[in-house]
């Protein structure tokens, strides 16, 4: 499978799935489905029929609002029909604006930024306890660093070292007020997550085979959790949207549909 194809795919479905519901976290699903196509598509061993299989691989959106993207991913593959997404965010529907593990596939409610790593650092040392092989993932947002129960997570992930953990802060360095930087400063996170006992992986977030590398390198990572520091951009793949802190949580018009698709369809023709 080209997983850049894919990924360019993935980001119509997105844009199509928040332009027809009028409400979405637009900018960050952009900058984290390249790493949700590389996990899913390629290294989670997680199928609609090995869901309920104690030994299927986790994995935690902890930056719950980018729940459109995990959707898309798991209507992609099979885990409930397409058609489904057609309620996205309707009175009554499963399918809310974050993650419900009402449905098939999410593991676990997220979007009360701070608790997913936790949580993961929980089943990646259930996992060992319980001698099983699965592999644990999880992906933060950069502005969610700045909740304390993340530090707590990833000391605990450090002091256990659980080598079947990996992961992800989707580092865009925006969030809804602004940069990153200028709201709560965390430069450097390599080294905070080295001091923390972590095996510490720094890259370009938006490239698919930086990615895939990265992922493998986790994989023989031992005695150790891994993180990628995934330096993306919000809102990637759609020009007027790259680095807008606006389209943090904003529905494209009419005009902006139309274009943000002819460039994804211009994007995927160039990965043929």
């Amino acid at each position: 499978m080209n997983l850049k194809i894919k990924a360019t795919e993935l980001r119509a479905d997105i844009l199509t799935l928040i332009h027809h519901a009028r409400t979405g976290h637009t900018g960050g699903d952009m900058s984290v489905i390249d790493i949700l196509t590389v996990l899913y598509y390629k290294h989670m061993d997680v199928r609609p029929e090995n869901i309920k299989d104690p030994e299927h691989d986790r994995f935690v959106l902890s930056k719950g609002h980018s729940a459109e993207a995990l959707y898309c991913v798991l209507a992609d593959l099979k885990f409930f029909p397409k058609a489904d997404l057609d309620n996205y965010s309707c009175y009554g529907s499963k399918y809310i604006g974050h993650p419900n593990n009402k449905v098939n596939g999410v593991e676990m409610n997220t979007g009360s930024l701070g608790h997913g790593l936790a949580v993961a650092t929980g089943m990646a040392l259930a996992g060992r306890m319980d001698k099983r092989d699965y592999r644990v993932y999880a992906v933060m947002g950069d502005g969610e660093m700045a909740e304390g129960s993340v530090w707590e997570a990833i000391m605990a992930a450090g002091h256990y070292k659980l080598d079947n953990l990996t992961a992800f802060v989707d580092r865009n360095r925006l969030q809804i007020s602004g940069s990153t930087e200028t709201v709560m400063s965390q430069d450097s996170q390599e080294k905070r997550w080295e001091a923390f006992g972590w095996n510490v992986l720094s890259i370009a977030g938006n490239d698919i085979d930086a990615i895939d590398a990265a992922v493998t390198l986790a994989k023989h990572t031992k005695g150790k959790p891994t993180v990628i520091i995934a330096n993306t951009t919000k809102g990637c793949g759609i020009s007027y949207m790259e680095n807008k802190p606006v389209w943090h949580h904003r529905v494209p018009t009419e005009e902006e549909f139309a274009q943000g698709i002819k460039e994804l369809e211009q994007r995927r023709a160039q990965y043929e």
